[in-house]
């Protein structure tokens, strides 16, 4: 399709009525409602009013006259560019951090000094003995080396070389050894307990 003067001039004249891109490209046909859009800019006819002036008046007019507002005191006028001072410069406020959730709290940043660990009271000591003695025989695996056959447990800080996942067989549907899934897992009675 090939845009001649006649198809051209209809599209003027439709543009100018109000017409949509759609309407206009079904009444010329073989062109898409983006072709006209396109046309449109290119002719420079995009600017428009979408609603004819004689429909807005009435509408305007059928409103009733609410009580005349009082004017706001007129702002001074920004003195001129060689008058005015220059500002110090300051920081840029920083917006506030959204509350985190509580599951979001436990993410700690790169760097940073982990929370303490869970004291000896809270977890049993034949879980923790248990503990000690599988990170003794704990493969020392690094993430890329994790599958879902072994231990994700991690140990040490993530921000120095030191750090190292478990690596040891993991119990039956669960991402942990067995001595791992002891502290990681416990009884709901007992975590009752300690929040008392």
């Amino acid at each position: 399709m090939s845009w001649t003067d006649e198809r051209v001039e209809l599209l003027k004249k439709m543009w100018g009525e109000g017409q949509s891109a759609s309407q206009i490209a079904k009444e010329l046909g073989g062109v898409t409602r983006n072709a006209v859009i396109g046309k449109v800019h290119r002719l420079g006819l995009s600017n428009r009013n979408t609603t004819p002036k004689s429909e807005a008046k009435p509408k305007a007019e059928a409103k009733p006259k609410a009580a005349p507002k009082p004017k706001a005191e007129a702002k001074p006028k920004p003195k001129p560019a060689a008058e005015a001072k220059p500002e110090p410069k300051t920081e840029p406020a920083v917006p506030p951090k959204p509350a985190m959730s509580p599951a979001r709290k436990a993410i700690i940043p790169a760097g940073q000094p982990l929370p303490p660990q869970p004291s000896a009271n809270e977890i049993s000591p034949e879980a923790l003995a248990k503990v000690n003695e599988v990170e003794k025989a704990a493969k020392k695996l690094s993430l890329m080396e994790l599958t879902e056959r072994t231990c994700k447990w991690p140990v040490g800080d993530p921000a120095t070389e030191d750090f190292w996942f478990c690596g040891l067989p993991v119990q039956q549907g669960k991402p942990y050894c067995e001595a791992h899934v002891g502290v990681a897992f416990q009884p709901m009675s007992s975590r009752r307990d300690r929040k008392r």
